[in-house]
């Protein structure tokens, strides 16, 4: 088999039992910092003597995660001795989106631990999946579909770190990332979240994202805790297997094992080698039943096989899809080996039932124990129960939070990521000289789409959603020269007697579930703009902000360069940086374009591998 052949399809896929570990070990060793995996259970002698102190109560509190907007009392930290806080992606302080607002809310709910008679500290966890991007004013990076365009793991462990730091600077110790999924099939809604269609690509990131989070030591003040997720088989479920048949988020996996581990669980024993501290079981089924209460997924592959030592977290609210009955439930997930529970609102009824269940025997002690050494001993390999560490955030980061020098890593990332999908008569690049452009399309003064979702808010949204970024048109005009007129129609028009057009198409922000697609089409309007600058007859530049490959066919035709932007984040100057010749673009596809719907999913079936653009394609100048 060819190299190139492994993302192609369903079939290509199907390696033999001997090449597996030959590909796993290539990932493993990828990059200059590979090391051996770290061990969190050196930490158990600690763990065990103070799981020894607590009683049933507080070894329970250690395994819910209640959300910061869901505690029903904030003296709830204390009363149920809770061992995680999370904030999701729109669970915002009630002061606000403000940094200080953030950094004020962390430090009130840590300090209540010290209310408790065992002062165990929270860990507090967010979606800081393409930077700390709840916050105002953050650095915001590309999401994970730009990122593996680069073929950088220097850069996205850079990127991690920079995370890690404005992380930090809140508070807050863990992120919800890297997701190691491999998408199959673009309608999903979480392609983007992806680095790659290739499990290969995807791992080699993985380690990169886990060692950046967690900087090589979890202990390190600057570091995160990372979360690799979500396991497992999260980008191969069958569209319309998703509730009440809509879409494919949280639907079915329909895979035999061989591919299962070949595709999907290939990623995960790099993560863990690397030093993922925490795993985030999945939504989505394999064949019908639930990961997060499928006990061979849970703890005999992961916890037994492959030697997982850190601690596992549900997904937001994922307990009750396991069972109608939510006390069935909890015990069939804890038992399968679940050990920590993201129960936003019900943490109060989650630690009755999980008592309840102990004390009937329905879930051992045994196991009880076993959750809690994992979260105990993963929060002594932080030092966080190191009594002369600082307990609250180190404000002098603040100075740091969206600085120029974090801009600069992301700004990197952008121009790696974009791919050059067409460029007819050298149409690009641009002149900086040039007597006058005119920059059309939705999305040309408009951060809110070039950052996607999770960004402020849950699912994004269309608008000056955050500070301190930079449009496509705010970077054009800090660009060209000072004789170079820029000229500005959303709809395209006006452009007559301009030397080029730049613009900036695609999808409006969406996040997990609301971004399932049947469709793939570009909007109306997107066309509608290309077509208006066709009739003015001058050179069209495409820009297309897209979370996955979609169909471009009628654009691609009409332009007379396309380049693929992805979702960028923040840093718009990384598109000028290449569209203006400062850089040549280097990005090649991490993922197969389609050429029409019905070629979709591309990478299952026996159907002949035809796409628009094959994985790895990217022009240059």
């Amino acid at each position: 088999m060819r190299p190139t052949d492994i993302h192609r399809r369903h079939a290509a896929i199907l390696l033999p039992s001997l090449l597996l570990p030959l590909l796993l070990t290539s990932c493993q060793t990828a990059g200059p910092h590979s090391q051996a995996a770290l061990s969190f259970s050196v930490y158990d002698n600690q763990a065990n003597q103070l799981l020894a102190r607590m009683t049933l109560e507080e070894k329970i509190g250690q395994m819910i995660q209640a959300e910061n907007t869901g505690l029903e009392d904030p003296s709830d930290v204390e009363t149920y001795f809770l061992g995680s806080i999370l904030s999701s992606g729109d669970a915002d302080p009630e002061a606000g989106n403000s940094l200080k607002a953030w950094t004020d809310m962390v430090d009130a709910l840590q300090q209540r631990t010290q209310l408790t008679r065992l002062k165990i500290p929270l860990l507090y966890g967010v979606d800081a999946v393409h930077g700390h991007s709840n916050v105002l004013g953050a650095t915001v990076f590309p999401h994970n579909i730009g990122m593996g365009c680069t073929r950088d793991p220097e850069l996205v462990e850079q990127a991690a770190r920079v995370t890690a730091r404005e992380v930090r600077a809140t508070g807050i110790q863990w992120t919800f990332a890297p997701c190691i999924a491999v998408p199959r099939d673009e309608r999903w809604g979480r392609t983007y979240e992806g680095f790659s269609e290739n499990p290969k690509l995807a791992a080699e990131l993985g380690i990169a994202a886990v060692r950046g989070y967690q900087q090589d030591n979890p202990a390190n003040p600057l570091s995160v805790l990372a979360c690799a997720k979500h396991y497992v088989g999260d980008g191969g479920t069958v569209f319309g297997s998703a509730q009440e048949g809509r879409g494919m988020d949280q639907g079915d996996t329909r895979l035999d094992e061989e591919t299962l581990r070949a595709i999907h669980l290939l990623p995960y024993p790099p993560a863990i080698e690397a030093g993922a501290a925490t795993i985030m079981p999945s939504y989505s089924s394999w064949n019908g039943l639930k990961c997060s209460g499928h006990k061979y997924l849970l703890t005999t592959v992961l916890k037994d096989e492959l030697g997982f030592e850190g601690f596992l977290i549900s997904d937001y609210n994922a307990i009750k899809q396991v069972h109608p009955n939510f006390k069935v439930a909890i015990g069939i997930c804890v038992n399968a080996g679940m050990d920590m529970a993201m129960e936003p609102t019900r943490y109060r009824l989650f630690f009755q039932y999980l008592k309840e269940l102990v004390e009937e025997g329905v879930v051992p002690v045994s196991r009880i124990d076993d959750a809690v050494r994992r979260i105990l001993r993963v929060k002594f390999a932080m030092g966080l129960m190191d009594p002369d560490r600082p307990l609250l955030a180190d404000r002098r980061l603040h100075k740091n939070f969206g600085s120029e020098a974090h801009r600069r890593v992301a700004r990197k990332a952008v121009r790696k990521s974009l791919v050059l999908l067409k460029n007819e008569a050298n149409a690009l690049p641009l002149s900086k000289n040039a007597a006058r452009i005119h920059v059309s399309g939705k999305s040309a003064d408009n951060i809110g789409n070039q950052c996607g979702g999770w960004t402020i808010t849950w699912q994004g949204q269309s608008g000056p959603v955050t500070p301190g970024g930079t449009t496509v048109l705010e970077a054009i005009r800090k660009t060209v020269s000072p004789k170079t007129k820029i000229t500005f129609s959303e709809n395209g028009t006006g452009a007559e007697g301009a030397d080029a057009a730049i613009v900036v198409i695609g999808e409006r922000p969406y996040a997990e579930g609301l971004g399932d697609r049947a469709e793939l089409n570009l909007d109306k309007e997107d066309l509608q703009a290309i077509d208006n600058l066709k009739k003015a007859r001058i050179p069209v530049v495409v820009i297309l902000f897209s979370g996955r490959p979609i169909i471009i066919n009628e654009a691609l035709e009409q332009a007379d360069a396309f380049v693929a932007a992805w979702l960028p984040g923040t840093e718009g100057q990384g598109i000028t940086d290449v569209i203006f010749g400062d850089y040549k673009p280097i990005g090649k596809l991490s993922f197969t374009w389609p050429k029409s719907l019905s070629q979709v999913p591309l990478n299952i079936g026996d159907q002949p591998y035809d796409p628009l653009f094959e994985y790895g394609f990217g022009l240059s100048y």
